[in-house]
């Protein structure tokens, strides 16, 4: 069992920036994903960023693209995800969840560990 703990959410500005960090209990020796998902209110939970531990391979939701970067510390099994130019569209819970091995990265049907989310919200 995999533990997720993001940190990192508040109330900004539109422009403003925030950096949401998710620190996992453990990880796996494979080369898994690590994402991140976002749900706001009334709408479904949807891609944002992924990155894998191992390889650093990663991918954006085309709506973040250029705004946001996700990373991670492997000596601290830890994933970040900076985001820059948030706009109001971006108000959500932030949700990190933990992947498997060969499932690919945009689906949350490929992430078996969630997080417990963090309020972004982004007032205009």
């Amino acid at each position: 069992q995999v533990q997720l703990v993001e940190s990192g959410g508040g109330l900004v500005q539109a422009g403003g920036s925030l950096r949401l960090s998710c620190v996992a209990s453990r990880r796996t020796f494979s080369d898994s994903p690590m994402g991140w998902f976002r749900q706001a209110p009334g709408k479904e939970r949807e891609f944002v960023a992924a990155i894998y531990w191992i390889s650093g391979g990663l991918t954006y939701a085309d709506s973040v693209q250029g705004r946001f970067t996700i990373s991670r510390d492997n000596a601290k099994n830890t994933v970040y995800l900076q985001m820059n130019s948030l706009k109001p569209e971006d108000t959500a819970v932030y949700y990190c969840a933990a992947g498997r091995t060969g499932w690919g990265l945009i689906s949350p049907r490929a992430y078996d560990h969630w997080g417990q989310g963090t309020q972004v919200t982004v007032s205009s």
